[in-house]
């Protein structure tokens, strides 16, 4: 009981850390819940359940300050969605080490913002949402997203770290609206990764149960906390907790190998 209320505790603080930039937080729950005792894929299970709810509640703060896409989530997402699940279902087959070096090298740095829109031609969309005008290459997008969801599945991340830069640099999407999106993106695909585990035998409720009640609650006011937040300073969390998550993992996995 003590070990899961601290463990608790850290996920509660990380959920609204995560929330508040879109990323869902799997490269962060996955190291602490090994840290915690459990094995990779116990973990990874877990992971995408907390992923799951506190995409749903921050979506809500999200949506309700007209910050989600949803024309731009229901078109790229689907394939990862539909790869989350695969992977989520073979990561069983695979060894927690090598899933900790997989984890590690799926994440990206800093990115930045750029306008992206021009003549209609056959795979782009233009895309006009509000104020802001950006350009879906899908040719891009498709291959990219169905990756993104078989590796984020297997490993149990939501994918964020990988969404969010696409949406950015290659869509020219505005951080504040590639953040609420990319949380209802993760809410779809953590539902699918943790199907995938689930079926696999990977499902520990005695430990995701509580940990995903406390996580739920962060994710919420993680949310409202990003509406208020600059621009500037959420792409610098997103970049800054990329990279510690990633170090994080590739030590734990030569520690545990």
């Amino acid at each position: 009981m003590i070990k899961i209320a601290i463990t608790s505790s850290v996920i509660f603080v990380l959920a609204v850390l995560m929330s508040m930039v879109g990323r869902g937080g799997g490269n962060f729950y996955v190291p602490v819940l090994i840290a915690s005792g459990a094995s990779m894929n116990i973990a990874a299970t877990s992971a995408q359940l907390i992923l799951m709810m506190t995409a749903i509640v921050a979506t809500l703060v999200f949506h309700k300050y007209k910050t989600v896409d949803w024309k731009l989530a229901l078109a790229i997402d689907p394939p990862t969605d539909i790869m989350a699940f695969i992977g989520g279902y073979l990561a069983h087959y695979f060894a927690g080490c090598y899933l900790k070096f997989l984890f590690a090298f799926f994440m990206l740095g800093p990115v930045k913002e750029y306008v992206s829109y021009g003549k209609r031609r056959f795979g782009y969309w233009n895309r006009s949402f509000g104020e802001y005008n950006y350009r879906v290459n899908f040719w891009m997008a498709i291959p990219i997203t169905a990756t993104v969801g078989f590796f984020a599945g297997m490993i149990g991340i939501s994918g964020g770290s990988f969404k969010i830069p696409f949406m950015v640099l290659a869509c020219g999407v505005p951080m504040r609206i590639a953040i609420g999106t990319s949380s209802a993106m993760v809410a779809a695909t953590a539902l699918m990764g943790f199907t995938g585990h689930a079926i696999a035998g990977d499902f520990n409720p005695a430990l995701a149960i509580p940990v995903t009640c406390v996580a739920a609650i962060g994710g919420l006011l993680g949310g409202k906390i990003s509406i208020r937040t600059n621009p500037v300073r959420l792409k610098k969390i997103f970049a800054y907790t990329t990279l510690v998550a990633a170090v994080f993992m590739v030590i734990n996995a030569f520690v545990t190998k």
